[in-house]
């Protein structure tokens, strides 16, 4: 019988193998995605589950990609590098991405749920599609995608 871990189990495994393997970066980076979930934890009074670390993913890079940008304009290509090798770590955790073809499915498939016929309904898409696309696709992306579905 084989049991799963839950997503933060699985980053603070991966933490301890970084510190025996003296991984300084990769350690760094997990004891700061552990640190904003324990936060949310003691805000929150809750246990951060699956649903909700890959959403605390999710805004890691997001802010990662916001930071590269700055840093680029900045021409600071030594914190660029820092921050895309975290990205690279905090990616890691995420599940596989979905395939823009996927996407396009799934949004065809919400907008028939919702009966969506306007740009109007894009709030009633994006509630279905969000829990199903957290962590596996660019939101950004998606919204734009059903942008162009009324557009065309």
């Amino acid at each position: 019988m084989t049991v799963s871990l839950s997503l933060k189990e699985l980053i603070t495994e991966a933490m301890k193998v970084a510190m025996r393997a003296q991984e300084k970066v990769r350690l760094t980076t997990i004891r700061l995605i552990l640190s904003e979930a324990k936060q949310i934890e003691v805000d929150e009074r809750i246990v951060v589950d699956d649903t909700r670390m890959l959403s605390i993913l999710d805004k890691m890079l997001k802010q990662r990609r916001d930071s590269i940008t700055q840093f680029q304009k900045a021409a600071r290509q030594d914190l660029v590098d820092i921050e895309q090798a975290e990205m690279v770590i905090i990616q890691s955790f995420m599940p596989q991405p979905l395939a823009e073809s996927e996407i396009k499915q799934l949004i065809s498939d919400a907008m028939i749920e919702t009966g969506a016929k306007s740009i109007q309904d894009m709030g009633k898409i994006m509630a279905i599609l969000k829990p199903k696309m957290q962590g596996r696709a660019d939101m950004g992306l998606v919204g734009t995608l059903i942008k162009q579905h009324f557009v065309a």
